[in-house]
């Protein structure tokens, strides 16, 4: 692991392709070496885009892939490119997956923290609408990981039901508090859609910082966690 000038400026790892978003753009992943006992995920939210920021300066301090951890930096790039919470369909991804709770109802999200729920987005017309969540379910289906992080903001905690050795490592590494639950109901989720399947998915919720004051406080120590877990 490195972070010197040399190479902060590119994410060397070699990437590969599981699909294609709303607009064209290609969804990009950075496979493991051999099994993958782990994915981390950011950016389903496209109006979450620090999740993306963080992962990459902290995947820039490796020169190759890691043997049995994946990534995937941005899985609504449509989102993060039209600056939406939603895919360029108006779909909230993150209700998008075939649960057993999954609901047509209009999601609510606020426009800042402190304000009321005053946006409504679609969870899609019916479970798997979208091709951003077609194509995340079937990655995971291929890659089989134990476990799965998914990167949010600005919530400032880590979330998960049971509070395992990945959710107390994590804790560790950004001195952030566990939530049992998130304090509100999530029908679709991509955690609920792992939950139902028995896949670990602890979601880490950022806290409310800029991209250079996340850098500075959790560049390293993220990269270190993540160099850490891949040799467990």
């Amino acid at each position: 692991m490195k972070f010197s000038s040399e190479s902060r400026g590119i994410v060397r790892l070699t990437s590969s392709k599981y699909g294609f978003s709303v607009m064209g753009a290609p969804l990009v992943y950075f496979p493991c070496k051999r099994e993958c006992r782990l994915l981390v995920m950011a950016g389903i939210h496209g109006e979450e885009p620090e999740t993306t920021f963080l992962l990459s300066r902290a995947l820039r301090a490796f020169d190759d892939n890691f043997e049995s951890v994946a990534f995937i930096l941005c899985a609504n790039p449509d989102g993060v490119a039209l600056g939406t919470r939603g895919n360029a369909n108006g779909v909230d991804l993150n209700r998008n997956f075939k649960t057993q709770n999954f609901s047509t109802e209009k999601v609510s999200s606020r426009s800042i923290l402190e304000a009321p729920r005053d946006t409504l987005l679609s969870p899609g017309a019916f479970a798997e609408s979208e091709p951003e969540t077609k194509a995340l379910v079937a990655l995971v289906e291929q890659l089989k990981p134990s476990s799965i992080i998914s990167m949010h903001a600005p919530l400032a905690c880590v979330d998960a039901p049971q509070k395992t050795k990945l959710v107390t490592d994590l804790m560790s590494t950004f001195s952030l508090p566990w939530l049992q639950d998130i304090g509100y109901k999530t029908p679709g989720s991509f955690g609920t859609w792992c939950g139902e399947r028995g896949i670990e998915c602890v979601t880490l919720e950022l806290p409310r910082l800029s991209l250079e004051h996340l850098f500075d406080r959790y560049g390293r120590a993220f990269a270190e966690f993540l160099e850490r877990v891949d040799t467990l």
